[in-house]
Order: structure tokens, then sequence, then C-alpha cells
């Protein structure tokens, strides 16, 4: 009996020492997906895929990694997934500059989810082909600069706020002034000129007349549906639909994995990540003095 049972413990260790190791390559490999960035992926013929999605602002790290990818000749084309409501105008700047430079060298499609208005829309319209759900809200074309003005609630509080400044302009708009005319029509000029070169984005890269451009950007959103309709997007779709452009119009064939890229990040600039995006939110853009942005936030209308 006790040969019998020391052959069972053998056997039962055996067992555990397999599972145990299983296990350990498992959690190996589950935290290399969770840390998976551009440089990860060396292998072989890709599409790369890069999801561009909550408020929208100048990244330099995703900015990088756009870079590489336009460099890695094993990447045959970017597929850029779209979920945001928009955000900076630098932040879409940024990322539409970024793309048309990887359109020079590669096929480069925008696949939009749910929403990709305002500078979302922006990012869009630096690649060679949009598509959207007929669902999908998009448009949105514009730019904002929003700021308080707290003079009558600290009048009544008792408060008094004196500003010694070099001239009247400085520091204005400001929520403890009054907006003069001077000082409106001096922001006014700062949002028609970004307002410009966002026209002027659409007009270059998707042919269309100054004047068509600028009837669709009056600042309204569109479904799919009607995005396609006027011009705004050029099919709708999923990634299936790009694939098969990509295979038709590109000659790249369907058989060629999508990879997803993702932006390594250390704790540090996770921190920085998440308040970048807290300070951008459509509620602090109503409360602190902020740059320019082109962001949809309907819900505080």
């Amino acid at each position: 009996m006790d040969a019998d049972y020391l052959i069972d413990r053998r056997r039962l260790k055996r067992r555990l020492t397999v599972w145990r190791t299983a296990a350990i390559v498992a959690i190996v490999a589950a935290i290399g997906a969770s840390v998976f960035d551009y440089t990860g992926v060396k292998s072989g013929d890709y599409i790369a895929r890069l999801n561009i999605d909550s408020i929208i602002h100048n990244d330099l790290k995703r900015l990088s990694v756009i870079d590489e990818i336009r460099k890695d000749d094993n990447a045959k084309a970017l597929i850029v997934r779209i979920n945001s409501p928009g955000g900076t105008v630098v932040g879409g700047e940024a990322l539409h500059r970024a793309l048309n430079r990887v359109r020079k060298e590669k096929p480069v499609i925008a696949v939009m989810d749910e929403l990709a208005t305002s500078a979302g829309y922006m990012v869009a319209v630096a690649s060679d082909r949009i598509i959207a759900h007929e669902g999908t809200i998009t448009g949105s074309i514009g730019v904002l600069f929003q700021t308080a003005e707290v003079t009558e609630l600290l009048s009544k509080l008792g408060v008094k706020f004196e500003a010694i400044k070099s001239a009247p302009l400085k520091a204005e708009p400001s929520p403890f002034s009054k907006v003069t005319p001077k000082v409106r029509e001096a922001t006014k000029l700062l949002v028609d000129d970004m307002y410009s070169m966002f026209v002027d984005m659409i007009v270059k890269n998707r042919d269309m007349t100054l004047e068509k451009v600028r009837g669709l950007a009056d600042g309204r959103v569109y479904t799919g549906r009607m995005a396609l309709k006027n011009g705004l997007v050029d099919e709708i779709g999923n990634e299936r639909q790009a694939k098969r452009w990509l295979a038709s119009e590109k000659k790249i064939d369907k058989s060629i994995p999508i990879r997803e890229i993702r932006v390594r990040r250390e704790v540090e600039d996770w921190l920085d990540y998440a308040s970048s995006i807290v300070q951008k939110t459509s509620l602090s853009e109503r409360l602190i003095l902020d740059g320019l942005v082109s962001v949809w936030h309907p819900w505080l209308q």
C-alpha cells in the first residue's frame, strides 16, 4: 500500500506541475497583452489599428507611436478607430498632421464608432477613406472658446477684484471682468482663425468646395447616413468594409491580420493622462478659462 501511495503522489505532483506551468504561461501572456504596444509588433505583415477615444488632447506618446507605424515596413496600412466627442484644437490638429504624414507612405482608413465629432472629425479627414455606421454621430464642425463671468456674484458677496495689466486685452476674457466689445471681438478673431483652419482641412482632404464645406460646417451634427449623403464620409460599414477597400483599391491581401496598437504608459503617465482628460471635460470647460476647443457636449448647452 505504501508503494501505491507513493506512485499516486508522484502522479499528482506531475499533474500539479503541468497545471502550474500552464498557469504561469497564461499569466505572463496576459501581462504581455496588457502592456502590449507598438514595439511588440515586428514580425510579419499586418494592418495596424489605432484607437482614438475619449477627449482628444495633445498626446506626444501617441504621436510617437503613429510615427513608428509610418516607418515600419511590415505595417501595410493603418485603420484609425474613432469614438470621441472631440477635444482641444491642438490635439486634433497634431493627430491630423501625424496621420497625413502616414498617408504619404501607406493607406489610412478612419472607422467611426458611436461618436466622431468636432476634433474627432478633424482626425478622420486625415485619412484616405472614412467609414461610419448608420447611427454614428459625426460633424459638429467648429471651434469654441468658453469662459465664465462672475462679477455680479462677487459683487453680491462683497468681493472686489482688481487686476493691474499692461494692456486692456491682457488676460481677457476673464471671469473677473465684464466682456467688453473689444474683448469679444479679439476672442472671436481667435475662434474664426481656427475655424478657417478646420474648414481648410476638410476642403483639402475631402475634395469639396469651400462653399459646400462652410454650408455643412455650421456646428450641427449628422448621423452616418446623413454624412454619407452630404459627402463627409465615404461608406457605411466597419472594419470589414475597410479591408475590402484595401484589397480592391490598394491590393493589400485580405488575409493580412489586423493588429491593435496600444500606447504604453508608465504609472505617472497614466496619472497625467487621466488628469488632462478631467481638465478637458465639458464640465471643466464651463468653469475654468480654457484654450480653444473643438468638442461636442449637448448635455450642457
